[in-house]
């Protein structure tokens, strides 16, 4: 089975044509003003234009209003609508519905008990991401460049194909794939030179390591 790549925090066209080069699946625009990958929604809809008909783009959200979720959707005109904040299983419909967009949910895990929490938005996202939980001093619930146990997910059957974030680099992404099994990876921090500041070089390794990694290839797990 091939691995399926997001490439999130795109914040440039640079980012965003590296990401293309590497053969990426997807691409996310954070639009969310306290990650430093954030992008206002004019700069989101000419990343958008870059994007579109190449990868499947992605708008992530932090427990969004109404409005804002109408004024992100009218701008980029999304494939997914990830959410990463608290977001109720209701809430989550409800931006669904609103949006007419699959919905992409993110699940912060720290123990065992994280993990169950993904059973209650079976039906109301199409995709779970499965998080780093970040720590209460924490400024915004993702993008911090931390993993989180693997083996927490690992053997783990889910009623909806899910994703892997948190923590991923080049250098780690073959040992993460080979423990958790997941659908698609998803790397940001692991990806870049500095917070919000995307490497190519780092990107196009990143998707080459996905794309040759194996579940099978337990080596070093």
């Amino acid at each position: 089975m091939t691995i399926q790549v997001k490439i999130c925090g795109l914040n440039s066209r640079a980012a965003a044509e590296a990401a293309l080069r590497a053969g990426a699946d997807f691409g996310g625009l954070v639009v969310f003003e306290k990650s430093p990958r954030h992008v206002g929604l004019e700069a989101a809809r000419a990343l958008a234009d870059v994007l579109r008909g190449k990868v499947r783009i992605v708008v992530l959200l932090v427990d969004p209003t109404d409005e804002a979720l109408d004024q992100a959707v009218a701008a980029v005109a999304p494939d997914f609508i990830q959410l990463h904040g608290s977001e109720t299983p209701q809430r989550t419909a409800e931006i669904g519905a609103r949006a007419k967009r699959p919905i992409i949910k993110a699940i912060p895990i720290a123990e065992t008990a994280d993990v169950a929490r993904a059973h209650f938005y079976a039906d109301v996202a199409e995709y779970f991401l499965f998080d780093a939980k970040a720590d209460m001093l924490a400024t915004r619930p993702g993008g911090l460049g931390q993993a989180f146990d693997w083996k927490l997910i690992s053997g783990a059957s889910f009623a909806r194909p899910w994703g892997l974030a948190g923590g991923l680099t080049p250098e780690n992404i073959a040992r993460a794939i080979a423990i958790a099994k997941p659908a698609f990876v998803d790397a940001s921090t692991g990806v870049e030179d500095a917070p919000g500041r995307k490497s190519p070089e780092k990107i196009a390794a990143f998707v080459n390591a996905a794309r040759h990694a194996s579940y099978t290839d337990t080596a070093g797990t």
